[in-house]
C-alpha cells in the first residue's frame, strides 16, 4: 500500500512538473507572437512618424495645395503633387482593368480547360514572371515594347478612335512610344502572375462535388465558373486584385523607364506622365534644398497613405463578402 501510495503521488508531482513545464513553454511561445506582433506595429508607427516629420516642411509651406497643385518646378520650389497622384491612379486603374480578366481566365483555363500535360509547364511559366525583376520590364520596355508600340499600335489606335467622341481625347496626339498607356501595359504584365496564381489557387480550393454535381445537371463550363466557382471564391479573387494593385501602386523602376517623366496632366493616355514613385527615384539623389527634400517625402507619405487606404478598404469588402456567403467563401 505504501508502495503504491508513493507511486501515486509521484505520478502526480511528475503530472504537475509537466503542466508547468508545458506552461511556461506556452507563456514564452505567446510573449513570442505578441512581441513579433508589437515589433510589426513599431515599424508601421516608426514608418509613420519619419514620413510625417521629413514631409511636415513641405505640408506646412503649401498646405492643401500640394495635393490640387500640378506645378513642379525645383528652380522656384513650387511643388504639387496632383500630377504625380493621377498618373499613379490611373496607370494603377488601367493595368488592373487589363490584368484582372486575364488573370481570372488564366485561371479558368489552367483549373478547367488545360491539358493535364500542359498544365503543369503553363503554370510554372506564368508563375515565373513574378520573379522577374522590374528593371528588366523596365528596360525590356523602354528598348523593345516602346519602339513597337510607337510605330504600329498607337498609331492604329489613334485612327481607329479619331472620330470617336470622348476616346478621341483619351487616345490623342503624335506616337510617343512612351507614356501612361505604355506604363499600364507594363504593370498589368507585371501583376498578372499574382492575379492568375492566386485566383488559380482559390479555384482549386472549390469542393469538387460542387462542380460535379452542376456538370450532372448539364451547366457548361462557363455556367459552372460563372455561377459556381466565382461566387464561391470570390473574396479570394477579390484579395489576389488587391494584392496587384498594391504592387502596381508602389511600382517604381519599371514605370520610370516608359511613362516619360512629365509633371503634367493630359487627357491623352498616350502623352507622358508621371507617379509618385517615379518621381521619387528620378528626383530624390539630386534634390536640393530643405523644401524640395521635404516635398518628395511628402509624395511618399502620400503614397504610403494611399496604398493604406486601398488595403483597408479590400479588407473591408473582403469582410463583407465573408458575411454574405456565410464564411464560406475561400
Amino acid at each position: 500500500m505504501v508502495d503504491m501510495a508513493l507511486s501515486e503521488e509521484s505520478s502526480v508531482s511528475s503530472r504537475s512538473s509537466a503542466l508547468k513545464r508545458f506552461g511556461r513553454s506556452d507563456a514564452r511561445f505567446r510573449l513570442m507572437t505578441l512581441s513579433s506582433a508589437l515589433l510589426v506595429v513599431a515599424i508601421f508607427a516608426g514608418i509613420m512618424v519619419s514620413l510625417i516629420s521629413g514631409s511636415w516642411l513641405a505640408l506646412h509651406t503649401f498646405g492643401w495645395s500640394f495635393l490640387t497643385n500640378s506645378v513642379w518646378n525645383p528652380v522656384t520650389e513650387k511643388f504639387g503633387a496632383f500630377a504625380a497622384i493621377y498618373g499613379t491612379l490611373v496607370s494603377s486603374a488601367l493595368a488592373m482593368l487589363i490584368a484582372v480578366p486575364l488573370g481570372i481566365g488564366i485561371a479558368i483555363f489552367l483549373t478547367e480547360l488545360c491539358p493535364r500535360a500542359l498544365k503543369r509547364p503553363v503554370g510554372i511559366a506564368i508563375e515565373l514572371l513574378a520573379g522577374v525583376p522590374s528593371i528588366i520590364y523596365g528596360i525590356w520596355g523602354l528598348f523593345v515594347f516602346a519602339p513597337f508600340f510607337q510605330q504600329t499600335v498607337e498609331p492604329w489606335i489613334i485612327d481607329a478612335f479619331g472620330n470617336v467622341p470622348v476616346m478621341q481625347d483619351l487616345f490623342a496626339g503624335p506616337p510617343y512610344g512612351i507614356g501612361t498607356f505604355t506604363a499600364a501595359l507594363i504593370l498589368s504584365i507585371m501583376i498578372l502572375p499574382f492575379i492568375s496564381a492566386v485566383t488559380r489557387d482559390v479555384f482549386e480550393t472549390v469542393p469538387p462535388m460542387l462542380k460535379e454535381a452542376a456538370y450532372g445537371t448539364g451547366c457548361t463550363t462557363w455556367e459552372v465558373m460563372s455561377r459556381i466557382v466565382l461566387p464561391f471564391s470570390r473574396a479570394g479573387v477579390v484579395g489576389g486584385a488587391m494584392l496587384a494593385l498594391g504592387r502596381a501602386l508602389g511600382e517604381t523602376m519599371a514605370v520610370t523607364f516608359v511613362i516619360g517623366n512629365a509633371h503634367h496632366i493630359n487627357e491623352s493616355l498616350l502623352a507622358p506622365g508621371t507617379t509618385i514613385s517615379a518621381t521619387i527615384a528620378n528626383e530624390f539623389t539630386e534634390a536640393l534644398g530643405d523644401t524640395y527634400v521635404s516635398s518628395l517625402i511628402a509624395l511618399g507619405l502620400i503614397l504610403f497613405a494611399i496604398t493604406f487606404i486601398v488595403l483597408a478598404v479590400a479588407q473591408i469588402m473582403l469582410k463583407s463578402l465573408e458575411r454574405r456567403s456565410g464564411g464560406k467563401s475561400a
